[in-house]
């Protein structure tokens, strides 16, 4: 039989399987590491921006400039709320999604959130070698990234899992992420 399909404790049925969505600041792997989790899972990986910049045919930066951030929310906010919608995957959203009023609390039921914890000198330095971001486009990239963080770590707090990943690798963070999966997650 497999794995969560049986019947749990006591003749209980185990939870059902809920949706992995990391959060965390830019920089903070959650690309990198959502696809290692998926793969050692065996689930669906959707990275958020990279289906908004298919399906806008535009990136996200440009989407930022010619649209306003505030559109670019909206259709992160959609896109998260379809995918919550299919069968359970594992799901990175933009950085700042978890930090926008309401989104947490609509597919809370639905998720188990894990909070990628990254110092702000670590993610600056991440995405520096990434690219540009469009919140963090001029000036000092760590304050920049300080200022997201004193932004967003209430919102990232409210995560049910938390995993550092400054010094470790993708792959140390993503099989803390799997087994938090395995135990809480229903997988």
């Amino acid at each position: 039989m497999p794995k969560g399909r049986g019947k749990g404790e006591k003749g209980k049925a185990p939870p059902s399987r809920r949706h992995v969505v990391l959060i965390g600041l830019p920089g903070s792997g959650k690309t990198t590491v959502g696809r290692l989790v998926a793969a050692a899972l065996g689930a669906t990986f959707s990275d958020v921006d990279e289906m908004i910049e298919r399906g806008e045919r535009l990136t996200v930066s440009e989407i930022f400039v010619k649209r306003g951030e505030e559109a670019f929310r909206a259709l992160e906010r959609s896109q998260v709320e379809a995918l919550v919608a299919r069968p359970a995957a594992v799901i990175s959203p933009g950085g700042g999604w978890a930090a926008q009023p309401g989104n947490f609390e609509t597919v809370r039921a639905r998720v188990l959130s894990v909070y990628l914890v990254t110092s702000p000198e670590t993610a600056a330095r991440r995405v520096q070698a990434e690219g540009q971001r469009p919140l963090l486009v001029g000036g000092d990239p760590v304050r920049r990234v300080e200022a997201l963080f004193a932004a967003r770590h209430t919102a990232y707090e409210l995560a049910e899992g938390s995993i550092m990943t400054d010094g470790r690798t993708p792959e140390e963070v993503a099989a803390d992420v799997v087994a938090l999966a395995r135990s809480v997650g229903g997988w």
